[in-house]
């Protein structure tokens, strides 16, 4: 996995502990681009040391709906156990106190346990998702024309617009990781894009979602997909 400047091939290439940035409903997969805009004291260190090290932040949610869960000794919130590595590919100040960023996905991550650094922000040693730094995925098993279909149906049922010149050259891997991190869909539909085990299953989860809106929002789907 080629990300910027810097080449991730093996899990040995990632650190074991990572500094962790939780953000609701935010979903960052390997490839892919996610801008921020920084601005808590403790995130602008948080991303002051990481471009004095290794220039990655580990992305992931905070623990959504019914299963939330929070330790009465600890004001810091459960996390999702998997997340996403980001590399610091962009990064500007604005003059006012904030940066304004971009990470580029490297590779998911499971969570192991946390590392008390004396930081104002979290750490945690982390298992990586090895198998998303080969930069191997079976593209010819996403049914594509399912998958435009179903987000051709979203943007009509919205009244939205695409430019479909760019979306047809688009490969599809790049399709269904730029759809799913752009879907309007909340944390839990979010995670579990994010831990789709392989591409084919993230875009049958995508597709899956977007009828179930759809079907939610407009009622008969059939009708909605013609």
């Amino acid at each position: 996995m080629q990300v910027g400047n810097a080449r991730y091939l093996r899990a040995d290439d990632v650190p074991e502990t990572i500094a962790v940035f939780p953000l609701s409903g935010a979903l960052l997969l390997p490839g892919g681009q996610l801008p921020l805009n920084i601005f808590e004291p403790r995130y602008l260190s948080m991303f002051d040391d990481a471009l004095a090290g290794s220039r990655l932040i580990g992305m992931v949610q905070p623990v959504f709906g019914d299963h939330q869960e929070h330790d009465p000794a600890s004001e810091a919130p459960a996390l999702c156990q998997v997340g996403c590595i980001g590399r610091i590919t962009s990064f500007a100040e604005t003059g006012d106190g904030r940066y304004i960023t971009s990470l580029t996905g490297v590779c998911r991550y499971r969570l192991i346990a946390e590392v008390r650094t004396g930081k104002a922000y979290r750490t945690f040693r982390i298992a990586p998702f090895g198998a998303d730094l080969s930069g191997i995925d079976d593209e010819a098993a996403v049914d594509r024309e399912a998958l435009l279909a179903a987000f051709r149906a979203y943007l009509d049922a919205n009244k939205l617009e695409a430019d479909w010149e760019s979306v047809e050259r688009a490969s599809n891997t790049t399709l269904v990781n730029s759809m799913s991190m752009m879907s309007p869909y909340g944390p839990a539909e979010k995670q579990a894009l994010l831990e789709a085990p392989d591409l084919k299953t993230r875009a049958e989860t995508l597709i899956a979602i977007t009828e179930i809106v759809l079907a939610r929002s407009f009622g008969d789907i059939d009708t909605v997909l013609q």
